[in-house]
C-alpha cells in the first residue's frame, strides 16, 4: 500500500484516535475540576436570554449600547493576552463577543480561558461595532452554562461524510449552517401548508398509526402485534380511508399531515418513514385538486422562499406558470408515438409494447398495466416543468372513479416536477359495489404474491354504503415538496433521522 509521508492510513486513524482520546481525556479533567471547585457546570437550572444572535443584529441601530444578556455554545475562540474573541452560535445564527480581562475580573478571565469549544456560555454586555464593522457584544460578564466533553468536528474541513452527518444530525445542526436553514425551512413549510388549509375551510384531525388492515395505497406495511388483544396490526401505509370515513359522516373538508410506514427499499427519494399530507373535499373533483395543489405549492414558494423561481437539480422551474396538463396516453404518445387507448384489445396492446421495447416481463398484459408501464419507462423522467399527469387506468386506481366514457379509465391525477412524484389526486370513488369489486380484484393479486396489493377494508367498505357525497382527494409528500422548496438533492438531507442500518 502506498504511504504517503511514511504514515499508513491505519497508522494515520491510530494517531487521530490517541489525539481525540487525549482531548476527551482533557475535558473530562477539566470538569472534575469544576465539580471540585463547587462550579458543576451541569448544575446550571436556568439563564435569562433577553436577546437572539439575529435580533441584535436586525436591530442594532436602535439598541447599540444597550446591555443585552445572550447565550450559545461557544464556536471560535481567539485569546489575545487580556483580551479575546469568541463566537456563540444561537437557535438563529451566531454573534461575536469581545471579552477584556479588566471588563470581567483577572478570576473570571483566567477561568473564561479554561473554556472549550463546543461549551455553552452566557453573556452579558453592551451592543457595539468592532474596528471591522462587526456587531459584537462587549462582555460584562461570562457565566458557563453546560460543558463540552467532546470536540466538535475540525473547523476548516467540518462534518462532510454523508453517513456520520445522518447518523450525528445533532452535530450536523451545530456545524452546518445551511443544514439548520432546511430544516427551519422545512417548519416553515408545513406551517403555511396549515394555514393555507385552515384559511380555506378545512379541519385538520387525526386518524390512527395502527390498522388491522393494511389498505389505502399500494405498499407492503410494516407488521406488529398487540399483546393485550394478541392481534397482529399494521402500522398505516396511507391516512386515505379514515378521512373519506370522515367526508362519509359529515365532516367536508379534512386533512391531516402524518407520518405513514411503508416496508419498502431505501434510495433518494425514498425512507420507509415518512411524511404525507392528505386533504379530502366534498362536492368537487379532480379537476379541483389541481387548482388547489398548484395554489398551494406557489404559496409556499412566495411564502417561504420569497420568489417562485426556483431551481432543482440544475433545472430553472417558474411556478408561477399554470402547471401543464396531458392525459397518461397523450403523454406516452407524445415520446413513444404508441397509443395505447387505440388498441381494441390487451393483446393489441401487448403487441404494441413489444414494438416500442416496453420491459412486460413483471407486469399484467392489460391495456391498462401497459400503458401505465409505458409512462413510467418512458416519459417519467422527461417531465421537468411541473405537469399534471391525468386519466390513469383502472387497474392501478383502485381508490378513484371512472372518467365517464373512456373505458376503464379513472379520474386520476400526478404531479411530475424533474422526474419525480409530488402528488397523487382522485375523483374518489364512492360507489360501494364498485369498491368492493376492486377490492376482492386486490385480494386476488395479493394472493397471487403481489404484497403490496391491498387488503380489503370492511369497515371503509360499510361507510360508503351509508353514501359519500361527490369528493375529490389529494395526497402530498411533505419530504419530497420540502426536497423540491430547499434543493436538496436526496431526500435524508430533509429529515432529521433518517432510517438508518445500526453499526453494529
Amino acid at each position: 500500500m502506498e504511504e504517503k509521508n511514511n504514515i499508513t492510513p491505519a497508522a494515520e486513524q491510530g494517531q487521530m484516535q490517541e489525539e481525540l482520546n487525549e482531548l476527551l481525556k482533557t475535558r473530562r479533567e477539566k470538569l472534575f475540576e469544576l465539580q471540585r471547585e463547587g462550579r458543576d457546570p451541569f448544575e446550571v437550572m436556568s439563564y435569562d436570554v433577553t436577546h437572539h444572535s439575529s435580533d441584535i443584529k436586525s436591530s442594532f441601530d436602535t439598541i447599540a449600547g444597550m446591555g443585552v444578556s445572550v447565550a450559545g455554545r461557544i464556536m471560535s475562540k481567539r485569546i489575545m493576552g487580556k483580551a479575546a474573541f469568541i463566537h456563540i452560535l444561537d437557535a438563529k445564527g451566531t454573534i461575536q463577543v469581545y471579552v477584556k480581562r479588566d471588563d470581567i475580573g483577572e478570576e473570571e478571565y483566567a477561568r473564561f480561558k479554561t473554556f472549550d469549544i463546543g461549551d455553552f456560555v452566557g453573556v452579558q454586555g453592551a451592543v457595539f461595532k468592532t474596528r471591522t464593522e462587526e456587531i459584537s457584544i462587549h462582555a460584562t460578564a461570562l457565566k458557563l452554562l453546560s460543558k463540552s466533553l467532546r470536540p466538535l468536528p475540525e473547523k476548516f474541513h467540518g462534518l462532510k461524510d454523508a453517513e456520520t452527518r445522518y447518523r450525528q444530525r445533532f452535530v450536523d445542526l451545530i456545524v452546518n449552517t445551511d443544514v439548520r436553514e432546511t430544516f427551519i425551512k422545512r417548519s416553515r413549510i408545513i406551517s403555511e401548508i396549515r394555514r393555507y388549509l385552515d384559511n380555506l375551510g378545512f379541519l385538520e384531525v387525526e386518524t390512527p398509526v395502527l390498522n388491522t388492515t393494511a389498505s389505502g395505497a399500494s405498499a407492503r406495511p410494516f407488521i406488529t402485534h398487540h399483546n393485550s388483544l394478541d392481534i397482529d396490526m399494521y402500522l398505516r401505509i396511507a391516512l386515505e380511508l379514515r378521512l373519506k370515513m370522515l367526508i362519509v359522516g359529515g365532516l367536508e373538508r379534512v386533512y391531516e399531515i402524518g407520518r405513514i410506514f411503508r416496508n419498502e427499499g431505501m434510495d433518494a427519494t425514498h425512507n420507509p418513514e415518512f411524511t404525507m399530507m392528505e386533504l379530502y373535499q366534498a362536492y368537487t373533483d379532480y379537476k379541483g385538486m389541481m387548482e388547489l395543489v398548484e395554489g398551494l405549492i406557489r404559496h409556499l414558494a412566495r411564502r417561504v422562499l420569497g420568489t417562485t423561481q426556483i431551481t432543482f437539480n440544475g433545472v430553472e422551474i417558474d411556478l408561477s406558470k399554470p402547471f401543464e396538463q396531458i392525459t397518461m396516453n397523450d403523454a406516452v404518445k407524445k415520446y413513444t408515438g404508441a397509443d395505447f387507448m387505440a388498441c381494441a384489445s390487451d393483446e393489441e396492446a401487448l403487441e404494441l409494447a413489444k414494438h416500442i421495447g416496453l420491459d412486460t416481463e413483471n407486469i399484467g398484459h392489460t391495456r391498462g398495466r401497459l400503458l401505465a408501464q409505458a409512462f413510467d419507462q418512458f416519459v417519467e423522467d422527461r417531465l421537468e416543468q411541473p405537469t399534471f399527469v391525468m386519466d390513469y387506468p383502472v387497474e392501478i386506481s383502485p381508490l378513484s372513479k371512472r372518467k365517464p366514457g373512456v373505458e376503464g379509465i379513472t379520474e386520476r391525477f400526478e404531479l411530475f416536477i424533474c422526474g419525480a412524484e409530488y402528488c397523487n389526486a382522485f375523483s374518489e370513488l364512492n360507489d360501494p359495489i364498485d369498491q368492493r369489486e376492486r377490492f376482492i380484484q386486490q385480494a386476488l393479486e395479493r394472493a397471487k404474491g403481489d404484497d403490496e396489493a391491498m387488503m380489503i377494508d370492511e369497515d371503509f367498505c360499510l361507510a360508503l354504503e351509508y353514501g359519500m357525497p361527490p369528493t375529490g382527494g389529494i395526497g402530498i409528500g411533505i419530504d419530497r415538496l420540502v426536497m423540491l422548496l430547499t434543493g436538496s438533492s436526496t431526500i435524508r438531507d430533509v429529515l432529521l433521522f433518517p432510517t438508518m442500518k445500526p453499526l453494529d
